[in-house]
């Protein structure tokens, strides 16, 4: 009896210790969670929600006394007090911005620069007070001021340019497309528009303007800067245009990276020397606008990018400016509907400019393994044009090439928080590829008649220079790049040339026309490659067979959904470059991660054709352009800011359209299904007759749209996108390195990617 009673003492002893231990851990975790809400200052969910991560995580660090890596140039300490510049992007509500402004000079901070392009500020202000601006009900999202930098020719014969599009092309002369006419504003490093590669039959450059829209307030944080007034014709805006005019520059590249890019778009090998081989671009006869927003190291911010963006809307109907090439990239953990980038480019977009983006150069990490969800910002909005690279091999046959390593995949990985849920957006990108390793172009030297080499090539010279075997002389200096960001030029190029041939195209159809007609490379999935290997002799036969006029009609609200599109019968969906016959992929992404094909899409008029229309998930917005009026401006010509509305219910796809993402199955990296299925399996399938036809279309209704597209399984990314499941490598917040914007070729945040092929090739 006394033992059972001492054994029953005992359990009881070990129960009251057991919860004594329990109680402790919940006390622990009470106070830990009272503490760090006391740090936070505000509740998690709203200050999470508008504020970006990388900003959050400094901001955080430092109250909590732990250092952050090293501190970005977006953060200083002055006069003892922590400031941050940032971009503030507001809901649009009032147009003059004033409730923010007057917020952030009370609390002892400074507006830089106004961003008409979307309705927002950069601004700085003491680090203790980004907690009430966030607080600001009109505030959407704060990003911080993150540092830019930049990311019978070969490429005419790889890509299709001599096969029905140009003929008869040598150094010397051509017939056929060369995008006379239209302009391709090209932001990056800068342009030597004194590189024979830009001259025109006659020896005048087809560099029209060069703009530096290097901000030296912003750069330099000095405190004195002003808001940009940019009423047409007035004496500020002139003033303004009169600081940033860079045309006299005769070494406005020293860099190099803008003019090698420049020159893939639309140089034209008419050099006098017979020791300079030809390395045409894809729109010889285009004109080129350069937009500097990188330094002469190749270094910008985030608020110098939406101001060239800015320039660009702005001066697009006088300069006939139809595409934007953006060969560099954000770090932004944030999702595309906040992100500053992306909402700029959606207003160039909305604007009828092409905008062109590469996707990255972050495919492989350090250890040789491949990375998924690294495409960075503005890459990873839905109404851009995202480029992938290709590795030709060296031969214009396009039946060995493969998409380079280094090349970034999707989904996209940017990201917001909604009703205190994480919520990804895991879009499927690039849209499609292009070459991009080992592409030998314009380089860039001094204006002055001596050959001093720009940065890059001075660098990597035995690399970039002494490897392509070329002779310099000046004003013909060659060097060879690889990247992403050689890759989006040839799209932007093409683009110009679909618009030559038919003006009335709208970016979104022009994007559809590029995907359908795409060639699958074997071996690569829909979030490799996209849709395939760009193909310009596809894409240009069947533009030719549409209507001239969609863009008007669309601007004029005169074209309905179902229209008829073409005004001929639809071009046989097989093209020969080079000796080789392939199909044609058909398959187009729509609303994200949804795959359509069919004729129907060309031969009826599809709601999503219009630009001012972006659609993602079940997310559906309209952004217009509005416009400076009064008696001495031109009407509907310079726009004066934007309109965004998320829209309840909105037609987007016809009937008769077939749907094939149903077909890919949910995704898995072992079986290749969803999301890593090879695009030549799905484009197979669809060719064979696979796929939903939809008899009612797709429409969004109440705010949902009825169709799920590809699922992205939560066994695959499981926890902040570390190795998870599959053995695959899925990147969390695009690249995970410093915060800053680059230039897509050769250097920038290495951190765990290796992006070394992007620079040497491979």
């Amino acid at each position: 009896m006394v033992l059972i009673i001492e054994r029953t003492a005992d359990a009881t002893r070990r129960r009251v210790r057991r919860r004594l231990w329990w109680l402790l851990a919940f006390l622990l975790l009470a106070a830990t969670l009272v503490m760090a809400q006391a740090v936070r200052g505000q509740p998690a969910s709203e200050f999470d929600r508008k504020v970006a991560r990388d900003l959050r995580e400094h901001v955080r660090g430092d109250r909590l006394g732990r250092a952050t890596e090293r501190k970005p140039r977006w953060m200083r300490e002055s006069r003892g007090r922590k400031e941050v510049q940032a971009i503030v992007v507001t809901d649009g509500g009032d147009r003059a911005l004033a409730a923010v402004q007057r917020f952030v000079e009370r609390v002892g901070g400074s507006v830089l620069v106004w961003h008409s392009v979307i309705p927002a500020l950069t601004v700085q202000v003491p680090v203790n007070r980004l907690e009430e601006l966030a607080d600001q009900r009109e505030v959407v999202s704060v990003t911080p001021n993150r540092e830019t930098r930049r990311s019978a020719s070969v490429l005419e014969s790889i890509t299709g340019a001599l096969a029905g599009v140009r003929s008869n092309s040598t150094k010397t002369s051509y017939l056929g497309l060369d995008g006379n006419g239209i302009g391709i504003a090209v932001l990056d490093s800068g342009v030597m528009w004194t590189h024979e590669s830009f001259y025109d039959e006659l020896g005048y450059t087809r560099v029209v303007r060069n703009v530096n829209m290097r901000n030296a307030s912003v750069s330099s944080w000095t405190t004195t800067g002003s808001v940009l007034a940019l009423r047409p014709y007035s004496a500020a805006h002139q003033a303004w245009e009169n600081a940033i005019a860079n045309d006299s520059n005769l070494s406005p590249d020293r860099f190099g990276h803008g003019t090698h890019v420049a020159a893939v778009a639309a140089g034209r090998a008419r050099f006098f020397s017979a020791l300079t081989p030809d390395t045409t671009g894809i729109a010889p006869g285009a004109r080129v606008y350069d937009v500097k927003v990188l330094s002469d190291v190749g270094v910008g911010t985030l608020s110098d990018a939406l101001e060239g963006i800015q320039w660009v809307i702005y001066n697009a109907k006088d300069y006939n400016i139809r595409v934007m090439n953006l060969s560099l990239s954000s770090n932004s953990t944030q999702s595309w509907e906040v992100d500053p980038l992306c909402m700029a480019v959606r207003s160039a977009v909305a604007s009828g400019i092409t905008v062109v983006v590469a996707a990255g150069n972050y495919g492989l990490s350090i250890t040789g393994k491949e990375v998924f969800g690294t495409v960075a910002s503005p890459g990873n909005d839905p109404s851009v044009i995202t480029v992938g690279a290709v590795n030709f091999q060296g031969t214009i046959g396009r039946g060995d090439d493969v998409v380079t390593r280094f090349s970034s995949r999707g989904p996209t990985r940017g990201s917001q928080t909604v009703n205190g849920i994480k919520r990804i957006d895991n879009l499927l990108k690039p849209d499609l590829v292009a070459p991009g390793n080992r592409i030998i172009s314009a380089a860039a030297t001094s204006g002055d008649g001596t050959l001093k080499w720009n940065l890059l090539a001075a660098i990597n010279f035995a690399t970039m220079v002494q490897s392509t075997g070329i002779t310099a002389v000046h004003g013909e200096t060659q060097m060879m790049m690889s990247g992403t960001s050689i890759a989006a030029p040839s799209v932007a190029g093409a683009v110009a040339l679909l618009l030559q041939v038919n003006p009335g195209l709208t970016p979104p159809l022009i994007k559809a026309i590029l995907q359908y007609t795409a060639q699958p490379l074997p071996g690569h999935s829909l979030i490799q490659q996209g849709a395939g290997a760009l193909n310009l002799h596809g894409a240009v036969a069947l533009a030719r067979a549409l209507r001239t006029d969609i863009a008007g009609a669309v601007a004029a609200g005169t074209i309905r959904s179902g229209d008829a599109l073409n005004i001929a019968l639809l071009p046989t969906p097989t093209s020969t470059i080079n000796g080789t016959t392939f199909n044609w992929s058909r398959l187009v992404t729509v609303g994200g991660n949804r795959i359509v094909t069919g004729p129907a899409l060309f031969t009826r008029f599809q709601p999503i054709y219009d630009g001012r229309l972006t659609w993602a998930n079940n997310v559906v917005r309209r952004r217009v352009p509005q416009f400076w009026s009064a008696s001495d401006i031109p009407a509907n010509w310079y726009v004066s800011g934007f309109t965004d509305t998320a829209l309840s219910s909105q037609a987007l796809i016809t009937s008769s359209v077939v749907r094939a993402d149903s077909l890919a199955g949910i995704s898995s990296s072992i079986g290749k299904t969803g999301i890593f299925i090879l695009t030549a399996t799905l484009s197979g399938w669809t060719i064979n007759g696979s796929g939903a036809v939809l008899g009612s279309g797709i429409t969004l209704s109440s705010g949902i749209v009825m169709s799920e597209g590809i699922v992205m399984s939560e066994g695959i990314v499981m926890s902040e996108g570390i190795v998870m499941s599959e053995g695959i490598v899925m990147s969390e917040g695009i690249v995970m390195s410093e915060g800053i914007v680059l230039s897509e070729s050769g250097s920038g945040p290495r951190g765990s990617f290796d992006t070394s092929g992007a620079l040497a090739g491979e």
